[in-house]
Parts: C-alpha cells; sequence; structure tokens
C-alpha cells in the first residue's frame, strides 16, 4: 500500500511538473509613440481630443498617472527604458536589452518602425535603421514615409506659410522643420504609422501559427513633428474650439536661464501668430487622433487572433511635448509637460484601475521580466511595477528622476524639484504640484532656504545615489 501510494504521488507530482512546463509563455506587445504628452488622451481627462482606441485599452489595465520618462529627448529616452538604466550613456558590456533579453529566452523578438532613436524626418524618408540595436532582434521593419514631402496642404506655422506648393518644404536638419503639417492627400495608407500597425498585424497572425512566444515592439512616429494625416483627422479640432495655452505673466522672470528652451515663442517667431499656435494644437490633436487608430488597428487584431489573454499590451512614449505652455516648444527640459508621459498596461490576470503612483519608463523592464517568469538580469535599475498592478495604492519608490548632463529633476507624489548645473549653481526650479500644477510659481526663487527646497535636494541626492 504504501508503495502504491508513493506511486500514485509521484505520478502527481510528474503530471503537475508537465502542466506547468507546457504551460505557455505570456507573450508582450509593446506600442510606443513618439513625442505625446499625457495630458491630450481622453483617458488623462482631456476633453477636446480624441482618443478612442487608448482609452478602451486603459478602461481594460491600469493607467498610470503620474509615469515620468528619465531622458528628455528621443534618443536617451528610449536606450534608458530599454536598458533599464538612468542618466548613465554605457550599460555594461553584457547586459541585454529587455528586448534581447526575451530573444535570449526563446522568445520571437521583433521591432516595427521607431523603437530605439530614429531620425524623424530623416531615417523615416530614408526607411533607414537609426540607432538601432541589431543584437536586440530577430527582425526588424522599417516603416517608410515621404514626412513634409507628402503631397497636400503645406503649413510652416512659426513663418506664417501655408501652400500646396511641393518646393522649399522644412524638412530634414532644416530649422523650422518642428512648425510643419502636411494635410495629406491620400487615405493615410501611405503613412509610416499606417504601415507600423499593417505590418505588426500581419505578424501577429504569423505569430498565431507559431508555438514561439513573442515580444513584438512597434514605434508609432505620430504625434513627432511634421504632423502629417488626411483632412478628416484635422476636420475635429478647428482652431475657433482650441484656447491658447495659458501662460502667467513675466512666465519666465523666476524660472533660471537653463531651465527657459531655446524652441520659446519669441526666439521662433511663432509667438506673431497667436492662430498658427492654435493651428500647431490643432495639428497635434490630429496626429494624436491618427496614431490612436492605428493602435486600434492593432488592438483589434490581437483581438479577433484571441491572443489578448496571452499577452501583456503595454502602451507608452519616450517623453511629452510643450506646445506654448511657458511659451516653450518641444522637449529635452524638464517641466511637467516634457517629463511626464503617459503609460498604460493591460496584463492578463491583472485588474483594471487608476494609479498615482510615481513610476519611471525604467520599470518597464523589470515589470516585462516578472510577468513573463524570466530572470532579471543584475544591471537592471529599475523596479517592477507588478505590485502596483495588483494594488493601485501600492508605492514603489518615492519618486522619479529625469535629465540630462547636469540638469536633473527628482518628482515626488507632491513636489516637483529641478536644479542645472553642478550643485544646483545653475539654478534651482521648485513647485507644489498640488496648489500649482501648472508650475507658474518657482517657490526656489522666492526663499532658497525653505525646508521643502532642502528636502528635494536630498531626495534627489538619495535617489542618484541608489
Amino acid at each position: 500500500m504504501r508503495l502504491r501510494s508513493l506511486l500514485v504521488l509521484l505520478s502527481l507530482l510528474f503530471c503537475l511538473h508537465c502542466s506547468a512546463a507546457a504551460e505557455p509563455k505570456q507573450n508582450v506587445l509593446f506600442l510606443i509613440s513618439d513625442d505625446l504628452k499625457a495630458s491630450v488622451l481622453g483617458c488623462y481627462g482631456d476633453k477636446l481630443g480624441k482618443s478612442p482606441h487608448l482609452d478602451k485599452l486603459a478602461a481594460a489595465g491600469m493607467i498610470f498617472e503620474r509615469a515620468y520618462c528619465q531622458g528628455l529627448a528621443c534618443a536617451p529616452s528610449r536606450r534608458s527604458f530599454m536598458f533599464s538604466r538612468y542618466l548613465d550613456d554605457k550599460p555594461p558590456a553584457d547586459h541585454p536589452s529587455v528586448a534581447e533579453h526575451f530573444k535570449n529566452n526563446g522568445y520571437n523578438s521583433t521591432r516595427v518602425g521607431k523603437i530605439y532613436h530614429m531620425r524623424v524626418p530623416g531615417d523615416i524618408i530614408a526607411g533607414t535603421d537609426g540607432v538601432d540595436h541589431a543584437a536586440s532582434w530577430t527582425q526588424k521593419f522599417n516603416c517608410q514615409g515621404d514626412e513634409a514631402h507628402t503631397p497636400g496642404l503645406y503649413s510652416l506655422y512659426n513663418k506664417n506659410i501655408v501652400t500646396r506648393a511641393p518646393e522649399n518644404r522644412q524638412s530634414t536638419r532644416d530649422p523650422h522643420r518642428m512648425f510643419v503639417s502636411v494635410v495629406s492627400d491620400g487615405d493615410g495608407s501611405e503613412q509610416p504609422d499606417h504601415k507600423a500597425a499593417t505590418k505588426a498585424n500581419e505578424l501577429l497572425a504569423g505569430f498565431k501559427q507559431s508555438d514561439t512566444p513573442f515580444f513584438l515592439a512597434v514605434g508609432f512616429v505620430r504625434p513627432h513633428y511634421p504632423m502629417v494625416q488626411p483632412k478628416m483627422y484635422f476636420d475635429p479640432f478647428p482652431i475657433d474650439k482650441i484656447p491658447l495655452p495659458e501662460v502667467a505673466e513675466n512666465d519666465h522672470a523666476d524660472i533660471p536661464g537653463p531651465g527657459i528652451s531655446r524652441s520659446n515663442s519669441k526666439n521662433v517667431g511663432i509667438d506673431q501668430f497667436p492662430d498658427n499656435i492654435k493651428g500647431m494644437w490643432s495639428a497635434y490633436y490630429a496626429s494624436v487622433m491618427f496614431m490612436d487608430e492605428q493602435v486600434g488597428r492593432v488592438l483589434e487584431q490581437l483581438d479577433a487572433l484571441g491572443l489578448r489573454e496571452s499577452t501583456t499590451v503595454v502602451f507608452t512614449s519616450d517623453h511629452g511635448y510643450h506646445l506654448g505652455e511657458h511659451h516653450m516648444w518641444q522637449k529635452s527640459n524638464l517641466h511637467e509637460e516634457v517629463t511626464r508621459v503617459p503609460l498604460i498596461i493591460d496584463a492578463p490576470g491583472k485588474k483594471p484601475g487608476r494609479s498615482s503612483a510615481v513610476c519611471e519608463l525604467v520599470d518597464l523592464y523589470p515589470t516585462f521580466t516578472e510577468l513573463a517568469g524570466l530572470p532579471l538580469p543584475a544591471a537592471v535599475q529599475g523596479q517592477s511595477l507588478v505590485p502596483v498592478l495588483d494594488d493601485p495604492a501600492a508605492v514603489i519608490k518615492s519618486g522619479a528622476i529625469s535629465g540630462g548632463g547636469k540638469n536633473l529633476s527628482f518628482r515626488s507624489p507632491d513636489w516637483a524639484y529641478m536644479r542645472y548645473g553642478k550643485d544646483g549653481k545653475g539654478g534651482e526650479e521648485l513647485y507644489d504640484m498640488n496648489a500649482d500644477p501648472q508650475q507658474f510659481t518657482n517657490l526656489a526663487s522666492v526663499n532658497t532656504a525653505n525646508k521643502q527646497l532642502q528636502k528635494m535636494r536630498a531626495k534627489l541626492t538619495k535617489a542618484l545615489a541608489r
């Protein structure tokens, strides 16, 4: 009897082992937008923008209200979150990117579009790889587009130029390319983001037929300039319905010089054309709407193929963007419009919700690995967000670091601190984000010895040492 019981027990253990071994690995669909500020999405509270597909994803997953990028421009941000490293440019030589780590663990790791840095529009027009990391991928696909040279109605907002002429359009390396939109004559299928969604859907159909799990990273280039899409995406955003961004009187007076973007309304000339500031917002909203539709196409394919229940879906952007707030444009500074990014995670078995926990893009790598049950490389610097997926009230860190070179910021749940130059010798900014979410009153300029400023200095120092 004892022998028979032992054999039955061993048989059960063997069956359980086989069942666990046979359990399919969890796939990853990583969707990345370009230059997308969180505040223009419906799921983040915008009443004018149209992002129904991302709003639907947010309703099904966890939306992170306080997610922050580490790099302030495309290249450093993407390198940072792909390697889960903070402000250093060179991870250890043997440290794999998150995509490479999945590939090394038996996944088909595929890139579609812009994941690491690509020059937009340069690499998009040429259809070239940009600053890619070849070891990350089993296969890769670029998505070419004509960008500012797309036939259609061209606008150069800071110069008040509107024309259908194909000549003399601001494009690759031209100084005013950041202020371009084109109302495309096409139906949108010629655009790089539409091509990215189409290729992603083809790949998903192939993955459905395979026993190999996948890590599929799909990079959309909109709403990065030039903002190009068909007229139907501009129509919902007439400029007479778009308010100018609120800016405090003498807003730059209490901002240190290094904190004032060189791409500001006066320097670029758009301050002379208030309606063109609204036009930039209209084009940006249109570009977000077009990108959102391509995201929707991919998510619909995921559902149609029955892959949703075995796939973690993550949507984010490399950084935010200024559209005239503080009279500033673009990125590469430490204010909230740039550092805050959208982040939505829909993971199988996890309940939907909203979290106000501060998190960072470096946290994506360990989150992916934990959800997939993979080991975590030692050089990863982020922290897994799985505790927050399990409990939206969970707190995993005291704040987020952003910055580049000697200019750094620390964003806690209630405060935003920025310092310029070594030890803040180039100036500091401090904002009470509950009382002053638009960052109009720099408390560091009012009292450099105030206790909260000292606390935030100490928190940044401590965070940099971790």
